[in-house]
């Protein structure tokens, strides 16, 4: 280890343990609220990733991809099929004809609402293991 570095300490591994499995908990509540509520987990992330975008309401199928973490024609085939589900729609950009925007309907808005209520709360109810000492930078 080189000297710069700060031991860990047993606690730093509990804590980061803990962190581990609250992280996982949480994404598994997340596939299991999108599926009850008739998505896909990857098309819930879709949808958040839209409306998630800084300062506007749309997204292009490169945004969706790096936000996703995807490749390019898989956000395309994830667009086309939350789409087919009335979710999402496309339009060519005004200012860019080579652009599509990707821009929540009603339906989508309404699920991504209901989704997003659900996640908040869960958020909160973990809050305790999301907020480790070593997290905030107080140290061990």
């Amino acid at each position: 280890m080189p000297q710069h570095e700060t031991p860990i300490t047993k606690s730093d591994y509990e804590a980061l343990a803990s962190f581990r499995a609250a992280l996982r908990r949480f994404l598994r509540f997340s596939e299991e609220a999108a599926r009850a509520a008739g998505v896909t987990p990857q098309q819930h992330q879709l949808l958040l990733a839209v409306k998630g975008q800084p300062g506007r309401d749309w997204a292009s199928v490169g945004d969706l991809a790096d936000a996703l973490q995807i490749h390019h024609n898989a956000a395309v085939g994830l667009v086309s099929r939350t789409e087919a589900a009335g979710l999402v729609a496309r339009a060519q950009s005004e200012e860019d004809r080579r652009q599509v925007r990707v821009t929540l309907t009603p339906k989508g808005e309404e699920m991504l609402a209901h989704l997003s209520q659900r996640h908040l709360s869960e958020l909160q109810a973990m809050g305790e293991t999301l907020t480790k000492p070593f997290l905030n930078g107080n140290g061990q």
